[in-house]
């Protein structure tokens, strides 16, 4: 398949499409945004779309496709959001049920999907300043934790933050801080830097989503708003259905990183 990180967006959509790349996203099509999913019937769209409005820090909109309608047009202009997400999630009534690489079968005619802006984003830019993503690196879904910080309820939906986690060298924490906070539209700057029981993390070697990553002497655990709240949000509000992407398995967009920076 040759370097994913060099490939387009389309390219990587295909590959995905055609069910050869089923594994997290993260250094793919390099400068382009990723973008996590989430999908819910009409009855429930516009909770959702609210508790996004309210929580932007965790659920920045990329784009809201029309009702029915799996083509996120402001997005990407090939794009369908039931087959190009490599891995998928179905909760029903706040349960997962099922994980499953094409959606096709579960689309039904009054669903509206959710575009939300990915931190994988971001991490290129990191890359750009020298400061290096361990779970790149180690080849693994970036590791990502239930904290106790609470979401503005919107409508039906509440729940607290979950937050996606990167060990960086002391020297780098301030450059990272920055460098993140010139991507709004994909989280933005840390919710938090250093001691993780502070936000409710008991144990930072076993994450609640993704993989656990090494943390190196003289490095510090920093941590950004993860989009994956929404399926934390749906195991609490417990919607008929509500279908997600899998952890680390994002929607690649053909919307440029510099587009949602701030110069």
């Amino acid at each position: 398949m040759g370097n994913l990180s060099q490939k387009t967006p389309s390219e990587i959509r295909n590959l995905i499409r055609e069910g050869k790349l089923v594994q997290p996203t993260a250094g793919m099509a390099n400068g382009y945004a990723q973008a996590n999913l989430a999908i819910l019937k009409k009855e429930h769209a516009f909770d959702f779309l609210l508790f996004c409005q309210r929580n932007p820090k965790s659920c920045p909109l990329l784009d809201v496709t029309e009702v029915g309608s799996p083509f996120p047009k402001f997005a990407s202009s090939s794009g369908d959001i039931r087959t190009d997400i490599p891995k998928y999630r179905i909760y029903r009534d706040g349960e997962l049920t099922e994980e499953v690489t094409d959606i096709t079968e579960y689309w039904e005619d009054d669903m509206v999907g959710f575009l939300i802006g990915c931190s994988f984003t971001f991490e290129h830019a990191l890359l750009n300043n020298d400061i290096s993503v361990r779970h790149i690196e180690e080849e693994c879904n970036v590791p990502m934790y239930k904290t106790n910080i609470p979401c503005v309820e919107g409508g039906i939906f509440r729940g607290n933050m979950v937050a996606s986690m990167r060990p960086i060298p002391h020297k780098d924490v301030v450059r990272a801080a920055q460098v993140t906070s010139r991507f709004p539209s994909v989280h933005g700057g840390p919710i938090h830097i250093g001691d993780p029981h502070v936000i409710g993390i008991q144990d930072i070697n076993t994450p609640h989503f993704g993989d656990s990553v090494t943390i190196k002497e003289g490095e510090t655990p920093v941590f950004w708003a993860c989009g994956v709240t929404p399926q934390a949000v749906a195991m609490e509000t417990k919607p008929s259905i509500m279908i997600t992407h899998a952890p680390g398995h994002m929607f690649i967009t053909d919307i440029r990183d510099e587009k949602l920076g701030v110069l």
